[in-house]
């Protein structure tokens, strides 16, 4: 029982600090609102440290804690399930929340929103817990909900600004289109399992494995693909597969400490996460996961070229967590979840130093984002410079840090998979691994090395700062620095969380490889069919140590690539920056479609968006102009002025008038009543 009252801390405590922070937000001053999130993000934490500690034990748990509603049979209830999949996301989660909460304080201590900012943060941790301690597809969906709800409102925070509530508005609008299919997966699962709570759903799963439904027409569907994709759609819309990808680069409106919080270790985990929760549904359906697979691959590929032309230091960072989603989704695909959880876990540690480290480095520029405009960072700012230095390595997948273990663990496993798509798959993440190298490294060498180029920003570069993203900050107008003026190293609220990031993405991954992919941490969690998907059982094979793993990988093609990739950055933006302006000029149209995102946004605006406000124009002037107010409305008032006009003829005042006229209504009576005999 006291451990019951322990889950229950862990989401309350940073709704607590919400709470205070957001309903007396004009009235308390800044270190109130600050410490109480704080202090209830800090508490999450350590609670999820003894709830891990107590688990690893073997204390796990399933069970409801509250009944929400009762109708006819179902249930939905609000319960948690307890085990080493829901506590390694509760100190992802906690941890990554707890590091960007101490950072606000220095991002954001000019702004006038301080207060409702944090009270946002703590509402969007307590969300994400909701989320992945469900122990069913009610609760499941409230967090679901809840993430994208409070997304909305951090991606909009500066809402005097047009850009931010466009972008806000395309979040909120692109998630609903996942959350469509993700509510008729659920749907479907109450309709045939009878049940949302997950283990009565399991369990019952190998029986409906080989049912039909039918959807339309005569074909008969497999009733697990059906439910499987619509539950995928919905991880497309909140973890930013093509084509529902379209919001996340545009969320870069909200400030940095919410970029890295959503793009790091709530909302857009939260699909991968959910799909690994599922496994025992995904497993009966070899057509889901081939699905699965291959718009994975097509994420981590495309989206990882449009990071090589972003000169907007926030939106080179985005793309490669676009990138990097689309490589756990195809280990999701090649039937590795706990390999796909491995490198959500990797990545949410070096993608939240990344971020945080390029707004440390935006405060350092005096709110310039522009990476043409910096350069020579190095000596000015030391703790970002090695900070990001080690987030960038991680993140290309450099051997023995973190980032390495799980992405060449998801390009080996791809590369075993039968599943259908995985040659395609295995071509992508393996090209991939060159791209994320070269536009990673591209960003590093023209923020921090090479000339000093911000004594110009303010005269020359200040029109074209990357897509409309140079407002900042709204308390702040001027952006870049005055000429004369240095950039600086951030206070130590910024830099302590850089540093405390750094360190697991250098060791996290030496140390949890072995337990998390090849011992029995995920064991009767995360449900694989071996004989059908045997990728983790040869990867289980080849495997020996963590150190082998990283010797071994000296040799092999991805660490190859990865070289390749960053040695062709330092020679393109170090030494002749010449010949990548002579590419862009000699293939301008593949520069062009990156440019314009492959042309996505511009088919969303013109079919989607442009369609629904054509079908609104016609139900406007077909419904409402011509049925509504032309036949319904001005028709009776017409009808009734015609009877009137028709009426007033034999409104005469003469007797003799009224007379023939009631004569003649006695006829016409007669002639109704009287039948010939």
């Amino acid at each position: 029982m006291e451990m019951q009252k322990l889950y229950l801390l862990v989401p309350l405590a940073p709704l607590f600090g919400a709470i205070i922070a957001g309903l007396f937000c004009r009235v308390i001053p800044r270190w109130v609102a600050h410490t109480a999130t704080i202090a209830g993000v800090g508490a999450a934490f350590a609670l999820s440290v003894i709830i891990f500690q107590d688990v690893q034990a073997g204390h796990a748990f399933n069970g409801a804690v509250y009944t929400w509603l009762t109708s006819g049979e179902y249930k939905f209830e609000v319960g948690f399930q307890i085990d080493t999949l829901t506590t390694t996301m509760m100190l992802v989660v906690t941890f990554v929340s707890l590091m960007v909460h101490i950072y606000t304080i220095g991002y954001m201590q000019e702004d006038p929103g301080y207060n409702r900012f944090f009270s946002y943060i703590s509402l969007f941790t307590f969300s994400m817990l909701m989320l992945v301690m469900s122990n069913n597809f009610m609760q499941l969906f409230f967090g679901w909900e809840a993430v994208g709800l409070v997304s909305y409102l951090l991606i909009g925070f500066w809402y005097t600004r047009p850009t931010a509530i466009f972008a806000n508005m395309k979040a909120f609008l692109v998630n609903r289109v996942g959350d469509f299919g993700f509510i008729l997966g659920i749907g479907l699962v109450l309709a045939h399992f009878g049940s949302l709570d997950y283990q009565t759903v399991f369990a019952k799963a190998p029986e409906l494995a080989g049912k039909t439904i039918n959807i339309w027409g005569s074909a008969d569907w497999s009733l697990m693909t059906v439910t499987c994709i619509c539950l995928f759609i919905g991880a497309m819309g909140k973890s930013a597969q093509v084509p529902l990808h379209v919001w996340l680069p545009d969320s870069m409106e909200g400030p940095t400490p919410i970029s890295a919080l959503i793009h790091a270790a709530t909302m857009v985990t939260a699909g991968i996460f959910m799909v690994a929760r599922m496994s025992p549904l995904f497993e009966l359906s070899t057509t889901a996961l081939s699905f699965v697979l291959i718009i994975g691959a097509i994420t981590a590929l495309f989206m990882g070229f449009l990071g090589i032309i972003q000169n907007d230091i926030k939106r080179v960072v985005a793309y490669s967590t676009l990138s990097q989603l689309g490589y756990m989704t195809v280990a999701l695909g090649a039937s590795a979840y706990s390999v796909a959880i491995f490198h959500l876990m990797t990545h949410a540690f070096f993608k939240a130093l990344l971020f945080l480290g390029a707004g440390s480095v935006i405060i350092g520029m005096h709110h310039d984002q522009d990476i043409r405009n910096m350069g020579g960072l190095r000596k000015y700012m030391p703790i970002t410079w090695i900070t990001s230095l080690v987030g960038s390595l991680a993140l290309i997948g450099t051997p023995f840090l973190s980032g390495f273990y799980s992405k060449d663990s998801i390009i080996e496993a791809v590369q075993l998979s039968h599943t259908p798509g995985a040659g395609f798959a295995y071509a992508a993440v393996l090209a991939g691994v060159f791209v994320t190298a070269f536009y990673s490294f591209r960003m590093y060498f023209l923020v921090f090395h090479g000339e000093e180029r911000f004594g110009k920003a303010h005269d020359e570069h200040h029109d074209h700062v990357g897509d409309h993203d140079d407002e900042e900050v709204a308390a702040d107008h001027h952006h870049g620095l005055a000429p004369g003026q240095k950039p600086h190293e951030t206070p130590w609220v910024v830099t302590l969380p850089l540093v405390l990031l750094a360190i697991p993405s250098l060791a996290i991954g030496y140390f949890a490889i072995e337990p998390m992919l090849y011992g029995n941490y995920f064991e009767g969690v995360i449900h694989i069919n071996a004989e059908a998907h045997p990728a983790m059982e040869h990867l289980k094979e080849e495997f020996h140590s963590a150190a082998a793993m990283g010797i071994h990988a000296l040799t092999s093609l991805p660490f190859l690539l990865a070289l390749a990739g960053v040695v062709l950055s330092w020679f393109f933006y170090m030494k002749r920056p010449d010949i990548p302006a002579a590419i862009q000029r000699r293939f301008s149209a593949i520069n062009t479609l990156l440019e314009n995102k492959y042309y996505f946004d511009k088919f969303n605006d013109f079919a989607l968006a442009g369609g629904s406000r054509l079908l609104g124009n016609i139900f406007w002037r077909g419904g409402d102009v011509g049925v509504i107010d032309g036949l319904i409305i001005n028709g009776a008032t017409k009808t009734v002025g015609l009877i009137s006009n028709i009426t007033r003829l034999f409104q005469t005042g003469y007797v003799y008038h009224y007379a023939f006229t009631m004569i003649f209504g006695l006829l016409v009576l007669l002639a109704l009543w009287v039948r010939p005999v």
